[in-house]
């Protein structure tokens, strides 16, 4: 467990998430570099100058970055497995999470094969080869269902929810089934709330933050309600099983599970991320070790360390942008009305409707209380 001090972490994208888990790696004296794209706005642009631009498929610019790092790990999904296994060869340089870990959930068809092999419970799903198939999974889920692509999609991008087999036809066609992506089906699952579990590990062992509640805004994360108001056994069911889908793929770093919860209790795996995760942002003032410092000591082969939370309650609520146009922070109350809250701001430089542009963070002892706060004091904040 030794860093020297020109230890150098590379980051695969340029985003908020590399620039929080950025802040952590300075605190233990490592250099960080990161991929940002051409157009040098990326919120890495202001914390690095070890920069990489050209985007994060593109695989001279990937080689760049692996040659000059230390250990490499990614801050988005939207990568090729073949292509990390073909850097890792040629440089040398470890990447974490692993290319085979990541090539086990690279697309959402391979990603459900894993956990559903794994015996983690799943939503029912099929394959869509062609356009006769979309009835056929009407006949099979029943109308609506969902379809995916199985790369690519976030915050509502990527998928449509189709009620007939005319809007399925479409919605193929817009997710570029008729170009030849892959298409999935998915039943349609009757939820009533949506959780989030964050894992660290490497060969040291491995660490499971809270079981936290998610709600949903136009297919945006909107608020983290940390522990889940759920009975603890669910929540330790939830926790059990993102460990057990972290353990199915041999995962290094830090992993993110996003769970539905049934109307009859059943948990199913929704989806997995191999990064930090928006439902983690509370972490950094509710829980000891925040998923950003974890997610630094893991890659670069320091001891993951246990994250109780720090008050009884935690509340997250995302900043979306309120207008299009250049980002300005404007404040219409005063923060210090409320002891312990905690805004976060991404440094990106255009806001438009709906974008991530920060977000704020309450703890204390009740989580109503703490939902009032955080919706009124997200009121009081544009950007």
């Amino acid at each position: 467990m030794k860093l020297a001090s020109d230890y150098k972490l590379g980051i695969i994208g340029g985003g908020q998430l590399a620039r929080m888990s950025a802040y952590q790696a300075y605190r233990y004296g490592i250099q960080v570099g990161a991929i940002t794209s051409a157009s040098g706005n990326d919120p890495m642009e202001q914390v690095t100058p070890h920069i990489f631009r050209g985007g994060v498929s593109d695989f001279d610019t990937l080689k760049k970055l692996a040659d000059w790092a230390d250990v490499v790990t990614l801050e988005n999904e939207f990568l090729d497995g073949e292509v990390l296994q073909q850097i890792q060869e040629q440089t040398g340089t470890p990447i974490y999470p692993t290319p085979a870990s990541f090539k086990k959930i690279e697309n959402k068809r391979i990603e459900k094969d894993t956990f559903r092999n794994a015996g983690i419970p799943v939503a029912r799903y099929m394959v869509i080869q062609e356009p006769d198939d979309l009835s056929k999974a009407g006949a099979k889920f029943g109308w609506p269902y969902i379809l995916k692509s199985s790369k690519g999609g976030y915050d509502g991008y990527g998928n449509a929810s189709v009620s007939s087999a005319e809007e399925a036809a479409k919605a193929f066609s817009k997710l570029g089934g008729t170009a030849g992506k892959e298409i999935i089906a998915e039943e349609r699952v009757d939820f009533v709330k949506e959780l989030a579990v964050i894992t660290a590990r490497n060969k040291f062992g491995m660490v499971t933050y809270p079981c936290v509640e998610t709600i949903q805004e136009n297919h945006i994360c909107k608020t983290v309600i940390a522990p889940a108001r759920i009975p603890k056994a669910l929540r330790e069911q939830a926790c059990e099983l993102a460990r057990a889908a972290t353990e199915a793929i041999n995962g290094i770093g830090l992993f993110a599970f996003e769970f539905f919860l049934t109307e009859d209790n059943q948990i199913l795996l929704n989806e997995s991320a191999p990064r930090p995760h928006n439902s983690g942002h509370y972490t950094i003032e509710g829980c000891k070790v925040s998923q950003f410092e974890n997610h630094v000591r893991t890659v670069t082969g320091l001891p993951p360390a246990p994250a109780p939370m720090l008050a009884p309650a935690a509340v997250m609520i995302n900043l979306l942008g309120k207008v299009t146009g250049k980002a300005v922070l404007q404040l219409n109350g005063d923060i210090r009305d409320y002891e312990h809250a905690h805004v976060h701001v991404y440094g990106k430089s255009d806001s438009r409707k709906g974008r991530k542009m920060g977000h704020i963070t309450l703890t204390g002892q009740n989580q109503e209380e703490l939902l009032e706060k955080a919706a009124y004091l997200e009121q009081q904040i544009i950007l």
